[in-house]
């Protein structure tokens, strides 16, 4: 019984010789974490006339430039209209710059540079806007197409998304035209007119057309992370997000055959119960939640700037990986930077109500965390459904993730340098953007590829992208010009 005590007591006391070992190391690493953003001198705002460029993008947003994967030239009339008046607002711009048009309706604007040895750098941003979701026009506080500024807001579809970045960067660069600038390095400036339906016109057309001239572009700057205030829990301050990375796309098209028949004589097995159990699985059995790069260096990088507890968490994932995963797993904000996502977005099977359809069709779009692959997803379809009856074809347009783009580059410092200028209030960290964007048709001619826009966005905000009442306040588009002047000064200067 002695021994037994004396053993008995030896574990306790290893057990809480390890307790006070793992809380002095998860002590440690919180206290002795150092802040690792930018110490720059905040810039002082740079005075211009912000109305009459408000009314400028105003007047954008009224041009209907929705795309369409199946009718390219449905709203030809919008974009030539936009052109229009693009050319019409920005003459310095264009008297500085050669414009090309590519794929009938994109946009290519090149501004030399005084050093042919520099390389070149482009920024992107696309005319074209999402529809209006059939029965919710009249949710909106503000006709989406008319484009007007009122109460301090410039209000419609593509305020934000993305007419608000690209005047911006017209804007910008039109007022250092004015002033005489002259770049070192060649910037392109690509605006690409089918964004939201894949880009497969517009920025890769682009990007293609520069790889056949041999262009290498130092890096690429397109829309993507935001400024997010009151998003992220643990922080007091705005966190400006620099996508480094974003998920591949991948839409898988589901199909299985059945007898037809008539209803009074069903059989054991039909097209619409096979697929909808196959869909059933998918959407029960997710892919793993994964802690994969860039994210654990957003971590790093924001720990610092958090309260004791989230330092300790954050600053020892050694421990915590777990707890971090299942908290992300919580919202669907926050689940899809830990996971490659599934979507049911598609069904179509039968048209009478006694007859058994011969085939039954879904469609499920996947959203690729870094690492995983178009092939690796198809894998996971095929285990999951158990079905060999159900064929998966993958949808055109599919893509995997582009590769992460490292933060020691000048190109990096440069971005962060300029939002800790113009908003000297935020912080900045590397992360992933969980949509797609125009930048991954450009990964043949840059290994840096960078995707914010500076738009600042609080959780109610959240809702307006691609949703009702999208809008951008007037003075933080003065700032999304401030930022792009400030960045080609930084970068090209």
């Amino acid at each position: 019984m002695r021994r037994l005590l004396k053993s008995l007591r030896t574990i306790v006391m290893l057990l809480l010789a390890a307790v006070v070992a793992v809380a002095a190391i998860v002590t440690v690493n919180a206290v002795n974490l150092r802040t690792r953003q930018v110490a720059v001198a905040p810039l002082a705002p740079l005075p211009f006339e912000v109305q009459p460029a408000a009314d400028r993008l105003a007047a954008a947003i009224r041009f209907r430039t929705i795309s369409d994967a199946a009718a390219p030239d449905q709203n030809a009339d919008a974009f030539l209209k936009l052109h229009a008046h693009i050319a019409a607002s920005f003459l310095a711009f264009h008297a500085a710059t050669r414009r090309e048009v590519v794929g009938r309706y994109s946009l290519l604007f090149t501004w030399e540079g005084s050093d042919p040895k520099a390389p070149p750098i482009a920024l992107l941003a696309h005319q074209d806007v999402v529809p209006i979701a059939p029965g919710t026009e009249q949710d909106w506080q503000v006709p989406p197409f008319d484009g007007v500024v009122r109460d301090g807001f410039i209000w419609g579809r593509g305020a934000w998304d993305d007419k608000g970045s690209l005047f911006g960067i017209l804007e910008a660069a039109e007022s250092l035209a004015k002033a005489g600038f002259r770049p070192r390095q060649t910037i392109y400036f690509a605006f690409g007119h089918d964004e939201e339906v894949s880009g497969q016109r517009g920025a890769k057309a682009i990007a293609d057309l520069l790889a056949s001239r041999g262009v290498k572009l130092d890096f690429v700057l397109d829309e993507g992370l935001l400024i997010l205030d009151g998003v992220l829990g643990g922080l007091s301050k705005p966190v400006a997000l620099i996508g480094v990375a974003e998920k591949g796309y991948a839409t898988l098209n589901l199909k299985v055959s059945a007898t037809p028949g008539h209803s009074s004589l069903p059989p054991k097995q039909t097209a619409i119960g096979m697929m909808s159990a196959a869909l059933a699985r998918l959407e029960q059995n997710q892919m793993p939640a994964q802690l994969r790069p860039p994210l654990p260096e957003m971590f790093e990088t924001l720990a610092p700037e958090m309260d004791l507890v989230n330092r300790a968490v954050l600053s020892n994932l050694w421990l915590f990986k777990p707890l971090v995963l299942q908290q992300f797993a919580r919202t669907p904000n926050t689940d899809a930077a830990i996971r490659t996502t599934t979507a049911l977005t598609i069904f179509n099977a039968g048209n009478k109500d006694n007859v058994l359809p011969g085939n039954a069709e879904a469609t499920v779009n996947f959203r690729l965390l870094p690492g995983d692959t178009q092939a690796s997803v198809i894998e996971h379809v095929r285990r999951t459904v158990e079905n060999d009856r159900i064929g998966i074809e993958p949808a055109a347009g599919n893509g995997n993730p582009p590769p992460i783009t490292g933060t020691a580059s000048f190109a990096y410092r440069a971005l962060n340098q300029t939002i800790r200028e113009v908003f000297p209030d935020v912080l900045v960290a590397p992360s992933l953007l969980t949509a797609a964007t125009d930048s991954r048709n450009y990964i043949n001619v840059t290994d840096k590829v960078f995707r914010f826009v500076p738009v600042r966005a609080k959780p109610a905000d959240l809702s307006r992208f691609h949703g009702t009442n999208e809008r951008l306040s007037v003075d933080n588009y003065a700032d999304i010009i401030r930022f792009y002047r400030r960045l080609l000064q930084n970068v090209a200067s």
